[in-house]
């Protein structure tokens, strides 16, 4: 949206100024002053006294002239200000309110009985500044009004024209210097798909030559933060082309027809720097499907820009070279006439990325920045798995934050570890100060994690155990996994939930009973036994069938379960969740059992040295075995 100029919110605090002052105008607020007022009986009481000279009636009030002889009248209850001069008592004057609906006003009827000489008027003010109370400040408002609409009709977004206007970004090579491929990494295959744009906005002509048509629409889908936009950015860039960009909410407001009017603003825009690429982020704010009790609704401003934007897709002319791109993570909701061939003709996926793909986009982030020599950006790429684009440039940002934290001058590994871990962990929490019997009961929860992970050889690698309170636990269990996986087998979901149970197993061996510490690993647990009795088949009670089916915006991570059984069939789940959680947490204890001496040094060592590697850990439990192992010295 382009930027207000100082002398255009100048402008526009005078009109709102004026606009003040106006309705104080009309309020009577500026009346005229001069006259102090007093109560009625006490005007009735000063004529009655013989101390009045003369009078001016008038509809709303009655001002009393007194004798230049009379003393001043007794002091009301309204006093003027005592920074305002007071008025001399020779020939002062008082004023008093009319009592409205009285045939014979006693007021009026004192001043006819003293002879006194009454000098009745239509009203109290002058017609000639009643004129100017109504008067200028209409014309200075249509004044600001016409200099308001002169700019706006001249092309700004300022004016009354200009509500039409569409608020677009306009990036090109004259404005700042343009993103490229070798700016996005992590999204190889979609930009593959991408390539053949921007040949054809090199050189349409050759497309143009063997009939073919480059697609008019491209839809660009994937979860918030994988590089949408600055893929499309990218685009422009490569091709060289400008890159016109706006978020779709910015085509709906309060008054109707704006909307479709921006639209029209738009694509005549586009078609006047043809060849370009127009980019509309969430275009789900304005694309939602019509289907529904909606369709039985009237036209509201959404359905009506829709309809324009559905229009202008198909309005397109074949010659002019303007390629509409737009970005969604709600796929699901868009319209299909949308989606159809001939507007959005291709969809293009921009997922998460892979292992490489991780250690290449933080490669890309920390091009520019001092990195020491321990830095492996591989090791922090396995240590964040599922993170899209923009959590690993936060990432790289927070070990650079790190480093200058500690006034450093490059940036470490072991920055990286604290940015990782105020990432997914969350702030140190310095200010908890647990009991003697707190540190060692986390210890003891977290080295049952740990040791169920060393003794089983399908579990992840565990990399480091730590019982510093963070953010979202008093203690935490990393393991990194060896590679990208994407299909889990059922011995190593078992595995998972096993390692999930080790913390509670280990409370319970040492310590006899359990405490709360465990109920984000046993909710974590429960989950994925049910997801392998209901939707991976893997029940032995029930056999194949699903049972049940996530419903909602898998890309957004909203998303809930949806039943397909009976209710009887539901409850025999229950029953299969609760004998398999025990089953394998009866194997956890078992494990941790046979392992009682490398449980209780492991913990020993979290107490004493809070922080240990998976390395030391694995050390230390092969050494409290070989101890108590049969024979030894």
């Amino acid at each position: 949206m382009p930027e207000v100029n100082p002398k255009q919110r100048a402008w526009s605090w005078l009109f709102y100024a004026f606009l003040i002052l106006a309705a104080l105008a009309f309020s009577g607020v500026f009346g005229p002053t001069g006259a102090r007022t007093v109560p009625y009986d006490e005007a009735v009481r000063l004529v009655q006294e013989g101390r009045v000279a003369s009078a001016s009636v008038t509809a709303d009030d009655v001002v009393l002239r007194l004798k230049a002889e009379s003393p001043p009248p007794a002091e009301t209850t309204k006093k003027p200000p005592s920074f305002l001069p007071r008025p001399s008592p020779k020939g002062e004057e008082v004023r008093t309110g009319r009592i409205p609906g009285m045939e014979r006003e006693p007021l009026i009827d004192a001043l006819l009985t003293k002879d006194v000489a009454v000098d009745a008027r239509p009203s109290r003010t002058p017609f000639w500044v009643i004129a100017l109370w109504w008067i200028v400040p209409l014309v200075i408002i249509n004044l600001l009004f016409f200099a308001a609409f002169r700019r706006g009709a001249g092309g700004g977004v300022g004016g009354p024209l200009g509500l039409t206007r569409a608020r677009t970004r306009l990036y090109d090579r004259a404005a700042r210097e343009p993103v490229r491929f070798s700016d996005v990494a992590g999204v190889d295959e979609a930009k593959a798909e991408l390539v053949e744009v921007v040949d054809f906005l090199k050189h349409p002509a050759r497309y143009r030559a063997l009939g073919g048509r480059i697609p008019r629409g491209i839809l660009l889908v994937g979860p918030p933060g994988t590089g949408k936009t600055l893929l499309a950015r990218a685009v422009a860039g490569e091709a060289e082309v400008p890159f016109f960009s706006l978020n779709a909410s910015e085509f709906v407001e309060m008054f109707v027809g704006l909307g479709a009017a921006r639209v029209r603003d738009l694509f005549t825009e586009a078609r006047k720097n043809a060849p370009c690429i127009v980019f509309i982020d969430e275009i789900d704010a304005v694309g939602r499907s019509r289907g529904g009790l909606g369709a039985l609704a009237t036209h509201d401003e959404r359905e009506q820009t829709l309809q324009q934007l559905l229009a202008e897709l198909d309005g397109f002319d074949p010659r002019a070279t303007v390629i509409l791109m737009a970005a969604t993570n709600r796929p699901e909701v868009l319209d299909p006439a949308l989606l159809r061939p001939g507007r959005f003709d291709r969809q293009v996926i921009v997922d998460r990325p892979d292992l490489a793909g991780r250690e290449a986009i933080l490669a890309v982030h920390a091009r520019r920045l001092p990195l020491g020599s321990d830095v492996d950006l591989g090791a922090v790429a396995r240590r964040t798995p599922g993170m899209a684009g923009a959590d690993l440039a936060n990432i790289v940002n927070e070990a650079a934050l790190a480093a200058a934290r500690r006034s450093g001058t490059e940036i470490t590994q072991a920055d990286f570890e604290d940015a990782l871990d105020r990432v997914q962990l969350g702030l140190r929490r310095r200010g908890i100060m647990m009991t003697p019997g707190e540190r060692r009961r986390v210890a003891v929860h977290e080295a049952g994690h740990a040791l169920v992970a060393l003794a089983l050889p399908e579990a992840d690698p565990v990399e480091r155990v730590s019982i510093v309170a963070r953010a979202i636990s008093l203690g935490v269990t990393i393991q990194v996994p060896r590679d990208e996986r994407h299909v889990l087998t059922e011995s190593e979901l078992e595995t998972r939930v096993m390692v999930l149970l080790g913390g509670r197993a280990a409370e319970e061996l040492c310590h006899g009973s359990p405490s709360t510490g465990a109920h984000d690993d046993l909710g974590r647990a429960t989950a994925l036994v049910r997801e392998m009795i209901t939707r991976f088949g893997m029940s032995r009670r029930l056999g194949l069938p699903a049972l049940a089916r996530t419903v909602g915006s898998p890309l957004l991570g909203v998303t809930q379960e949806e039943r397909l059984c009976s209710d009887e069939t539901a409850r025999e789940i229950d029953e299969e969740v609760r004998d398999r959680l025990a089953e394998l947490f009866g194997r956890a204890r078992a494990l941790l059992e046979a392992r009682r001496a490398s449980l209780q040094a492991a913990a020993e060592a979290l107490v004493a040295r809070e922080t240990l590697t998976g390395a030391e850990l694995a050390r230390i439990a092969d050494e409290a075995a070989a101890r108590e192992a049969p024979g030894a010295a």
